[in-house]
């Protein structure tokens, strides 16, 4: 639906609140018939089931990209897609009008954004505008509560847009059929106040927690993280060309007034996904038990357990930001511990090349599944094998080369797969879209302080926040001594590892203005040779050329969808080069 029709129409396809559990989503619906705007705002059930609805507008899932095959981890240094097919190409070489308009297929993280953004935007101003003439409660009971979600969710959707293409238009009320709606873009400054502006108004309308019927909605605490994101992009390079400190600065009040909210890390790394509440959820969409479905069949499995293709699929240059750690060896009933840590490419680290998985941080085993993983009761299977006899080629279970439906790196990702899909299980496990968590607030104020002053106290508020993410899993705290520069260096390795696969890697390449210098970089993988005896040996290698990725100056802003402005008549003007 372009923007003109989602900005005439005045008939609106909603869904009925369903609540079926205090575990189901408070968004679980059902469809329901068209009904006109009059209709729908006579009945309170109905105007609280179409404001509803606007909670859908938010990008909450993974793998949104051409049809569950492939994510923003693959346009970033994360992942690549094992299919290769037209589509895939194109995003490797940067021509995301190409990957948009070419076979139908569409680049879900521009057009489909585009798309639901704006329609979301539309709901929210159109039950703004009615409540703001009405008197309070008439329209719809909690008309206060709701009212902030709706500046909440039209702020998200507003972010969300800039974040990828820099300023947009703003609608602020819903237009009528006879406005002109074409209008020109604002600037990111313009934007950025405007959402700034609804969050404020909707943490005045927010409570800070409800009852277990209505988890997952908006809260003070979730407008509190938003305000932390959308202050961090604002403060990053990309934004910020000048470095204006005080724009850090800003970001690190932000953040640090969620630290005072009373969230706290989960115990435990390994299943941050798949709890339906934690003391680190700050706002989640609850996704109820899957089937194998068109997530995890075309996504994350391996054919090997029961996957169609396994197409997300780690790179060695992910791998690699995992460090060796070094354990003590202390007598029983005590525990080792971690006592040292380096990157890999550090000579004092310990780590071996030919026994590569083994002493590493254990957010990798939690993230990766490489080869002779232990997994589903087997032994994950990505090598090759020559039978020095016949000269023929065998093949574990995971792996054939030249085969889409297979991993390209040999590497395939855990994290978005519960360990209970499996071929022919009935067993199913929680998978949940996180909105926000904690850890990735703690990094956020962690960068910002960091950025905000050269300065020993900055330095050890930022480090006492990594740190924290750190002992959650074991790992050591970073050496005191830091200077600025190699503790912005430790926490980009610590958002690609502590955030991995969420949504996160690509954009922060992209407002810190790093993708030229890291997506030019060979994308490599792991070749697995299985020997006579037994053995592994290992040799990382370049992925072939359909695998690299292309990235240029003007590519650190989408392009806006090209019929929006050829609809336009030249009043919707596109980002630079594209």
């Amino acid at each position: 639906m372009n923007m003109r029709n989602r900005y005439y129409s005045i008939i609106f396809l909603f869904v009925a609140l369903v609540v079926t559990s205090c575990k189901k989503d408070f968004l679980d619906r059902t469809p329901s018939a068209d009904l006109d705007e009059e209709r729908v705002f006579k009945d309170p059930a109905l105007v609280a089931a179409y404001a509803d609805n606007a909670y859908n507008h938010l990008i909450d899932d993974y793998a949104r990209f051409n049809a569950h095959r492939g994510t923003t981890a693959q346009l970033s240094d994360e992942a690549v897609s094992g299919n290769t097919d037209v589509a895939v190409r194109t995003m490797n070489q940067g021509l995301f009008h190409d990957h948009y308009e070419r076979g139908g297929a569409q680049l879900n993280d521009i057009g489909d954004v585009w798309d639901r953004a704006y329609a979301g935007i539309r709901v929210a101003n159109v039950v703004l505008t009615r409540m703001k003439a009405a008197e309070p409660n008439t329209i719809v009971p909690n008309q206060v509560r709701v009212s902030g979600e709706m500046h909440f969710v039209r702020g998200f959707l507003y972010f969300e847009l800039i974040k990828r293409f820099g300023g947009v238009p703003i609608f602020d009320k819903p237009a009528t059929i006879f406005e002109n709606i074409d209008i020109p873009r604002n600037t990111y400054q313009e934007c950025l106040d405007f959402i700034l502006a609804d969050l404020q108004q909707a943490e005045t309308a927010l409570p800070p927690d409800y009852n277990a019927s209505n988890y997952g909605r908006a809260t003070k605490g979730a407008v509190a993280a938003l305000r932390a994101r959308v202050l961090l992009y604002a403060a990053s390079p990309l934004n910020n060309p000048s470095n204006d400190l005080s724009r850090w600065a800003a970001a690190a009040t932000a953040a640090e007034a969620v630290m005072g909210m009373g969230y706290s890390l989960q115990g435990t790394y390994d299943d941050i996904m798949n709890v339906s509440q934690s003391s680190e959820y700050i706002m989640i969409k609850v996704r109820p038990p899957r089937v194998i479905d068109g997530f995890l069949l075309d996504f994350v499995m391996s054919p090997g357990s029961g996957g169609a293709q396994g197409s997300m699929n780690p790179t060695q240059n992910h791998v690699d930001m995992y460090e060796a750690v070094k354990w003590s060896n202390p007598p029983s009933p005590q525990l080792p511990e971690i006592i040292s840590s380096a990157p890999i490419s550090d000579s004092n680290s310990g780590y071996d090349a030919q026994k590569p998985y083994e002493n590493r941080d254990p957010r990798f085993y939690a993230n990766i599944l490489y080869n002779d993983a232990s997994w589903q009761g087997r032994r994950m299977g990505m090598w090759s094998q020559l039978n020095a006899t016949t000269g023929n080629y065998t093949y574990g279970n995971d792996f054939r080369p030249n085969n889409i439906i297979y991993s390209a790196t040999r590497y395939y990702c855990r994290k978005m797969w519960p360990e209970v899909y499996v071929r022919n299980a009935t067993q199913r496990a929680l998978f949940n879209f996180v909105f926000f968590r904690y850890a990735e607030v703690l990094l956020n104020y962690a960068e910002a302080i960091n950025e905000s002053g050269d300065s020993p106290a900055n330095r050890i508020k930022a480090l006492d926040q990594v740190n924290l993410i750190r002992g959650r899993v074991g790992m050591p705290k970073l050496p005191d001594n830091l200077t600025q520069a190699q503790l912005r260096d430790a926490i980009v390795r610590e958002r690609a590892v502590e955030l991995a696969f969420e949504d996160f890697r690509w954009y922060d390449l992209i407002r810190w203005k790093k993708a030229k210098e890291v997506l030019t970089q060979p994308i490599k993988a792991m070749d697995v040779v299985r020997n006579a005896n037994g053995s592994f040996t290992y040799n990382v290698v370049t992925l072939p050329v359909i695998y690299q990725r292309r990235f240029d100056d003007h590519m650190y802003l989408y392009p806006i969808p090209r019929r929006e402005v050829f609809k336009s008549n030249g009043i919707l003007k596109q980002n630079p080069n594209w």
